[in-house]
Parts: C-alpha cells; sequence; structure tokens
C-alpha cells in the first residue's frame, strides 16, 4: 500500500521507533507548544487588562474602555479562541496517533479506509485556525451572518455583537455615488 505517512505496517523495531520519535515531535511537542504559548499569550493579556485598570484608577476614571464588560469580554474572547484552538487540534491529530500507534504496537487491525480517515483529519487541521480566528473576527462574522443568516446559531447578543462591529462596513457598502 502506498501511502502519504508512517510505515506502521511493517513490524520491524525501525518501524516502530520511528512511530515514537513521530509522535513525540509532531504529537506531544507541539501539543506542549501550543499550550505554552497560549498560557503566556493569556498572561500578557491579563496583565495588560490590569495596567489598564490601575492606569484608570490613577486618572480617575472608572474604566479607560467604554465599559467594564468590554474589558472582561477581551479576556474571554482569547480564552474561547485559545480552547478552540487547542481542542481542533487535538481533535486532528489524536486519531491519526491512535491509528499509528495501535497499528505499529498490534492493539488494533486498521483498514486502509480507517487509515485515510486518520490522514484526512490531520491534515485537515490547517484549515481550521483561519476557520477560528476569522469567525471570531467581528466584521468577518457581520459579513457572514449578512450572507448566511440561517448559520447564526448563538442568541440575539450574537447577533447584536456582530453586526455593530459591521455597521461602518454596511452603511459604507450601500452608498450609492450621485452622478
Amino acid at each position: 500500500m502506498t501511502a502519504c505517512g508512517t510505515d506502521y505496517l511493517t513490524p520491524g523495531w525501525t518501524s516502530r521507533s520511528y512511530v515514537l520519535v513521530y509522535g513525540i515531535w509532531v504529537y506531544f511537542l507541539p501539543l506542549l507548544l501550543i499550550i505554552y504559548s497560549y498560557y503566556f499569550i493569556m498572561q500578557a493579556i491579563t496583565a495588560h487588562e490590569k495596567n489598564m485598570r490601575e492606569q484608570a484608577k490613577k486618572m480617575n476614571v472608572a474604566s479607560l474602555r467604554s465599559s467594564e464588560n468590554q474589558a472582561q469580554s477581551v479576556e474571554c474572547k482569547l480564552a474561547k479562541i485559545a480552547l478552540m484552538t487547542i481542542s481542533l487540534w487535538f481533535m486532528a491529530w489524536t486519531p491519526y496517533l491512535v491509528i499509528n500507534f495501535a497499528s505499529i504496537f498490534d492493539m488494533a487491525k486498521i483498514t486502509p479506509l480507517g487509515s485515510i480517515w486518520g490522514s484526512v483529519f490531520a491534515k485537515a487541521n490547517s484549515i481550521y485556525n483561519p476557520v477560528v480566528y476569522g469567525i471570531s473576527h467581528p466584521k468577518y462574522r457581520a459579513a457572514l451572518i449578512k450572507t448566511f443568516p440561517s448559520l447564526v446559531c448563538g442568541g440575539k447578543d450574537d447577533l447584536s455583537d456582530a453586526q455593530s462591529s459591521g455597521t461602518a462596513l454596511s452603511t459604507v457598502s450601500e452608498e450609492k455615488p450621485v452622478a
């Protein structure tokens, strides 16, 4: 069988060691790096928000933002994006790793179709991040809601947030030049 992937069908130690090293370098190391990076991104955002609140106190104002909810919203949105990105990465690569480990250690008999699905999930990971970041951007979400209103699955708050962020864009694009 010819495939673009690991050789988990050969029972030798070289194939087993390759799959083990591959699992560490392609699965566990990136997973730890992603979690580590998002942890420090979250710390930096939290520290920045704390500094903003302290600066607001020094200036004797309630907040430097238009509302206090917006400051918490930034942290919550970033946490949701980080959680979604990590979860999607985990769901994309875990089947591939499980298939490789199960095959190389004779834990299960994997069919060619099963191995293809593992590869498809893993390689589809490259499209997840743009989708997550695109949908989380208010103007993109507003355009998506305007184009495909049936895709709205959130409450009224999600719809109004996306529309309020995209109002300037929609009003400018709807104006017609006077001849």
